[in-house]
């Protein structure tokens, strides 16, 4: 079990607000999990990584893919108060899910 936050590089976020997306999208990617995904992610200590995303396309397209692919996922737009614009695409949450169905979407991204 992981989790994936896929982050719209293309938005060049200042790291303090990138950090925060990144915890909105693997708080509500958690939430809209099932329950048994949701427990055996916690019992193996919450993994996650951080990947770039190239632009708003990009997540979306992502969002799509999980979204066939059964695979939980939770699309972050902001609420425009700070750095973007309302309700620009920030960051996408995928999973909790099986490492190999996540790799599967996101194996060919880059880390953070």
């Amino acid at each position: 079990m992981k989790q994936v936050m896929v982050v719209n590089t293309a938005l060049a976020l200042p790291p303090g607000k990138m950090a925060a997306q990144v915890a909105h999208a693997s708080v509500s990617a958690f939430l809209v999990s099932p329950a048994d995904a949701q427990r055996a992610w916690l019992q193996c200590g919450m993994p996650k990584i951080v990947l770039k995303g190239l632009s708003e396309l990009a997540l979306l397209d992502l969002l799509e893919r999980a979204e066939a692919a059964s695979i939980p996922a939770y699309l972050i737009r902001d609420a425009g108060r700070t750095v973007v614009a309302e309700g620009t695409i920030t960051c996408l949450g995928i999973g909790p899910a099986a490492i190999a169905d996540i790799d599967r979407l996101t194996g060919d991204l880059r880390l953070m």
